[in-house]
């Protein structure tokens, strides 16, 4: 499949699968005479792959360590799906403490209509 075929299939840019190239985590088919690249179908499922994972919350360099791990050690591949989860349960914890002070910020900004706004001097007055 050419490289067109292949970001169709698999729902993304072209340019997509060049970066992937570039950062290792897809190999680059020789160039034959006729000059078109053709992609074997595995590379297809390899992209899935990427994709499904970075759903999941993986960084591209994650991904490339649970490639290298193929099949192999689940404790290698459950120590790398920890520290996502640990990174991801940090982020949300950080998401709902910023949404409390939001929400604090807004109902005090609701409560007076005077300057200052306690938005704005609520960001002036974190340094």
């Amino acid at each position: 499949m050419t490289i067109g075929g292949l970001a169709r299939a698999a729902g993304i840019n072209l340019e997509t699968i060049r970066y992937y190239q570039r950062r290792g985590l897809l190999a680059t088919p020789s160039k034959p005479v006729s000059g078109i690249r053709r992609y074997p179908a595995e590379v297809l499922a390899r992209l899935r792959f990427i994709k499904r994972a970075q759903e999941l919350g993986f960084t591209l360099r994650e991904i490339a360590d649970l490639l290298k791990l193929g099949d192999g050690s689940c404790a290698d591949t459950r120590a790398i799906a920890e520290h996502r989860l640990a990174d991801i349960e940090a982020r949300i914890r950080d998401l709902e403490s910023m949404s409390v002070t939001l929400g604090q910020l807004i109902r005090t900004c609701r409560a007076g209509n005077q300057p200052p706004c306690p938005i704005i001097a609520s960001l002036k007055n974190q340094g």
